[in-house]
């Protein structure tokens, strides 16, 4: 427990007011809208080749995007791959759509040397009630025809299901060589429509709550996955005990490989990981910081006239957070940063209020993609960590310390009504791309869900003007 003694005196600061500190910075951004109208635009990614490379999570396609001409190609669908009717069908029938669809999408490192070949993940099966099949499948980029084809599938056995599918993809390295590291949310087990579905997230025979690891290239037997991933040489597990992991980011910081997630908590407590080899994050045990603010409360509450019984959630009862993290032992990591942690008075209020079925909201950013800023081009940022926000509708920069872990002071841009999904930036660092949701419609209990939204199924650039020189 004393591991955990000098944060939690910290955070006494920070928590009793669900207080975190937002910093205002003199900067301006002019805002074009690339591509609109499309079919919830789930990752975008700013290639080697100047395009911008985009999936539609309910559309099933993979965008190319000619940021000079505006040009839209479509470079794969992948309909025909879904083996359930389409999103739109589903809804009209009244049935359970998978959260996402077609979601990570990442480019080879020698993607323009000899390795032209795109990763890309999408629920295509339907198992039964609200449990789906998600596939990894590699794919290679014909530039003569502008599509994609030779599809490799990685592996089809990962856990997908209506909420917390987590989605991200990324490549990122290991002592030099690059792997595939892909995010997977608990599946929404022990919440809503949820609540009776065992949580997995600390069960590291089951990939539900992970975050998984692959090569780039199969091995003997069509083989993808590494022999020294921490679990076995037959598990995918990199680390455990994860919630809804919507974001990940790599940079290498004196001479140290540095791996980020993006994560939400369940009642404000988001987070920002630091991803380390074979470590556990906690979920459902301890949430956000071990800081006790859970301690006699659960990951999650549901409506008890809405969710009765065993529907009302299957979460552990959290006696109490240090006794946790103490017996998880020295692999048991603490968020690098918990966004706005919220006080054990005002958290026993709100569940109260959940159970009873009344309307509430809490302070919380829903961070989803991230991506690290590397550029000199706008001073100050050099080294910052993106965060696009899906509740609150703005981009989130965390300063990147020398040790890895990040500056508390939060700071926030171009607001809106949009619900910022994902991030990337040109090479050049002048320029930042958000992709948005087509809805603003979150799946949770929230009161914010606004019906006019300023973005939808947008790519947005931001292009860098000026920053104030006193800054």
């Amino acid at each position: 427990m004393k591991n955990y003694i000098y944060s939690s005196l910290i955070l006494l600061l920070l928590i009793c007011t669900s207080f975190i500190p937002v910093k205002k910075e003199d900067i301006e951004f002019e805002t074009r809208i690339v591509a609109s109208g499309l079919s919830d635009p789930w990752s975008v990614v700013y290639g080697p080749d100047g395009n911008l490379w985009v999936t539609e999570s309910k559309g099933y396609r993979v965008l190319k995007l000619d940021l000079h001409t505006g040009q839209r190609n479509i470079i794969l669908d992948l309909n025909h791959a879904r083996e359930f009717p389409a999103f739109d069908q589903l809804k009209k029938a009244g049935l359970l759509t998978p959260q996402g669809g077609l979601m990570g999408l990442a480019l080879h490192p020698d993607f323009l040397n000899g390795k032209p070949y795109v990763y890309l993940s999408y629920v295509y099966r339907h198992l039964q009630g609200n449990q789906f099949l998600l596939k990894l499948t590699r794919y290679r980029y014909e530039s003569s025809q502008n599509q994609l084809d030779s599809a490799r599938v990685i592996c089809d056995t990962i856990p997908a299901s209506n909420d917390h599918n987590g989605g991200r993809m990324l490549i990122a390295q290991v002592d030099g060589k690059p792997y595939l590291f892909y995010g997977v949310g608990d599946q929404g087990s022990g919440q809503f429509a949820n609540g009776g579905r065992t949580n997995r997230a600390q069960q590291a025979n089951s990939y539900e709550g992970k975050i998984l690891r692959f090569e780039l290239e199969p091995g003997k037997l069509n083989n993808w996955i590494p022999g020294d991933n921490p679990i076995d040489g037959n598990s995918a597990v990199w680390t455990i005990g994860h919630r809804n992991p919507q974001g990940l980011a790599f940079t290498i910081i004196n001479g140290k490989e540095k791996l980020y997630s993006s994560e939400h908590g369940p009642y404000s407590d988001d987070e920002i990981n630091l991803i380390e080899k074979g470590s556990n994050y906690g979920h459902p045990l301890i949430i956000g910081y071990a800081d006790g603010n859970y301690s006699g409360l659960a990951a999650a509450v549901s409506d008890e006239k809405k969710y009765p019984g065993k529907w009302h959630t299957s979460y552990p009862l959290i006696s109490n957070e240090n006794r946790n993290a103490d017996s998880i032992g020295p692999g048991f990591k603490e968020p690098v940063m918990s966004l706005y942690p919220t006080d054990k008075k005002t958290l026993s209020r709100l569940f109260t209020k959940i159970q009873l079925g009344e309307k509430t909201s809490w302070l919380s950013y829903a961070p989803s993609g991230i991506a690290i800023y590397r550029s000199a081009a706008i001073p100050g940022w050099q080294q910052s960590l993106l965060v696009t926000s899906l509740k609150t509708g703005k981009l989130l920069r965390l300063k990147i310390n020398q040790d890895g872990k990040v500056n508390p002071h939060v700071f926030e841009y171009v607001p809106s009504r949009a619900r910022y999904r994902d991030v990337t930036v040109s090479a050049d660092g002048t320029k930042i791309y958000l992709a948005t949701d087509s809805s603003a419609i979150t799946s949770g209990p929230t009161t914010e869900n606004p019906k006019v939204t300023s973005y939808r199924g947008c790519i947005l650039e931001l292009n860098y003007k000026r920053k104030a020189l006193n800054l």
